[in-house]
């Protein structure tokens, strides 16, 4: 499926029309030379596009509305190479829809002390313009990134990357369609929510549908095709028959296959982009999808498990925000199962009963056939696997009755101590920072659900940032966690999304 749009970014300067025509000139050499600079690093997952300089209140509302308007644009830096008094950027700041990201750089990284003289600080004097603008913004209540320092250092380039992709989370948000077979999972609590509630804050469309409405499509696939696909399942992965028939093992398998191409035409058909299942109604189908859905949300597609279209959304989101990204790891929908509670060997066993994605596997991937206690229906194909090692994040977004709150926890994913030959799932293995007994008492204290939108790819700083431009709460738990601290956030969060 198509991922995201072929965005850019625009890159305004600041200035006024005090300093004449030659001063103005140097500003616009300047900020283009910033721009050039910045797009030759390679380092950012999208263009940044210069703008002329801004000089006055009609320019300044112009240009932000053109970006408003511009598909293409998702999102503006702005930055004031001399001093831009700020009541102009009013108008233009309230009509401005998307994300801003205020670069507080300068074009000399060293005072020039022996030749500084009024006129070199007359015309190089961000530190001056940009508080000046940072007032206004910060008095109008607009949520933007600041990112402080150099044009040319990596951290500055780097930090610039890690906005445009939540820039990019920012745009695709109100993109988002959910696809809901069968409601939640009666008397579970975390996965309800406010679905009007989330498409006025985060833009999502949520819609159900009956399971049996899957089914036609299901039910219409041909034979052909389903060999076909089979067949692609075959030659992909490892085929772990473990004792069964041979046929029988490919007829369970072939009803994944009619699943995954049925319910790719179903979404496509309607311009869905996450799915939910639950396995308590199945009405016609043979299967509860498994190695269907770890397909399709290694395509792209979000998921979420018993109703949970929160997590359904938000793994498509971060999917969304991570497609462009070089040697990505991975981001899929997960689970909190079990501890290991050994001193030392503290972690928690992620999984799902089916449908983990595989694009986090490391080393080979499997099929099997097993038994599934719940559905009520035959035993279904699936994906198996372990996931890869390294630091991650795992993301909850709850819904508190008043507000939602993303919950963020930093993870360190490791192979487990031992091989699990009886357990038929791909599984994860991690430890929250600062350790389990923190990081586990600080999600429960915050409210975290056991379902999770993980991934290697992206940092708790993107996902808070993404989180304050859809005006919601966050709290972030890491190696600096302490629960009396964690608490206190808390209350405080309280009073102010209250």
């Amino acid at each position: 499926m198509k991922q995201t749009k072929n965005y850019k970014i625009w890159f305004a300067t600041g200035s006024q029309d005090l300093y004449g025509d030659e001063c103005l000139e140097k500003v616009a050499q300047h900020s283009k030379m910033i721009v050039e600079s910045l797009n030759a690093t390679g380092k950012l997952p999208f263009e940044i596009v210069w703008k002329p300089t801004l000089i006055d209140q009609a320019s300044i509302r112009r240009t932000l509305n053109e970006a408003n308007n511009d598909p293409e644009c998702a999102g503006v830096i702005t930055w004031m190479h001399t001093f831009s008094p700020a009541k102009m950027w009013i108008i233009g700041l309230q009509e401005y829809k998307k994300p801003l990201c205020h670069l507080h750089t300068q074009f000399n990284e060293e005072i020039p002390y022996d030749t500084i003289d009024m006129d070199f600080m007359n015309e190089n004097q961000s530190a001056h313009g940009d508080r000046e603008y940072g007032h206004i913004v910060s008095r109008m209540g607009i949520e933007r990134k600041v990112i402080v320092g150099h044009f040319t250092d990596p951290e500055v380039v780097e930090e610039l990357a890690a906005w445009m992709t939540t820039a990019l989370g920012i745009m695709e948000s109100s993109h988002v369609r959910v696809c809901r077979f069968g409601d939640n999972m009666n008397n579970v609590a975390v996965t309800e929510g406010d679905k009007v509630e989330a498409q006025i804050k985060f833009g999502w469309e949520i819609d159900h549908y009956n399971v049996n409405d899957l089914v036609k499509y299901v039910d219409a696939v041909s034979d052909a095709d389903i060999k076909a696909l089979t067949d692609e399942y075959y030659s992909t992965y490892e085929i772990l028959l473990e004792g069964r028939n041979e046929d029988e093992f490919r007829r369970h398998v072939e009803v994944q296959a009619a699943q995954e191409i049925g319910l790719r035409r179903f979404l496509e058909e309607r311009d869905y982009h996450a799915v939910v299942t639950h396995f308590g109604m199945l009405g016609g189908l043979k299967q509860l999808p498994g190695l269907a859905i770890q397909r399709l949300t290694q395509d792209g597609y979000g998921f979420g498990a018993e109703g949970d279209w929160k997590t359904a959304a938000l793994v498509r989101l971060m999917k969304l925000m991570t497609s462009g990204k070089k040697d990505a790891k991975g981001t899929a929908f997960m689970e909190d199962y079990t501890y290991n509670l050994v001193k030392g060997k503290e972690g928690i066993l992620e999984a799902h009963m089916l449908e983990v994605d595989p694009a986090i596997a490391d080393g080979p991937i499997s099929i099997k056939v097993q038994p599934l206690s719940m559905g009520n229906r035959e035993d279904p194909a699936r994906l198996v696997f372990t996931s890869k090692t390294g630091p991650g994040i795992a993301c909850s977004l709850i819904d508190l009755g008043n507000r939602f709150r993303l919950i963020i926890a930093e993870v360190d994913c490791k192979k487990a101590e031992k091989a699990m030959p009886k357990l038929p799932v791909a599984t994860a293995f991690w430890t929250p920072r600062p350790d389990l007994k923190t990081g586990a008492a600080a999600w429960i204290l915050a409210g975290g659900a056991h379902h999770t939108s993980f991934s290697y790819d992206l940092t708790a700083q993107q996902m808070v940032d993404w989180a304050d431009a859809m005006g919601i709460e966050s709290v972030v738990i890491d190696k600096d966690t302490t629960i009396r601290g964690f608490k206190n956030e808390l209350r405080w969060n309280s009073i102010a999304y209250r």
